[in-house]
């Protein structure tokens, strides 16, 4: 039971640092979504940062 809950942790925390990733490289422009203007692939990676920010707030104070 212990090991679910430490890789339950750990794929949480790979989820968010990829979220990071891929919300940065959005909003700078490196990575675009073809077919989309850049104007909302930008907000689109603006939302992908600040939910993965609020989801680290929400996880660090106990939801």
């Amino acid at each position: 039971m212990a090991k679910a809950g430490l890789m339950s942790v750990i794929t949480w925390i790979v989820g968010i640092l990829v979220s990071l990733a891929v919300g940065s490289g959005m909003i700078n422009g490196i990575l675009g979504i073809p077919g989309l203007p850049a104007i909302v692939v930008v907000i689109g990676g603006w939302i992908v940062v600040v939910g993965a920010i609020i989801s680290l707030i929400m996880a660090i104070f106990g939801r």
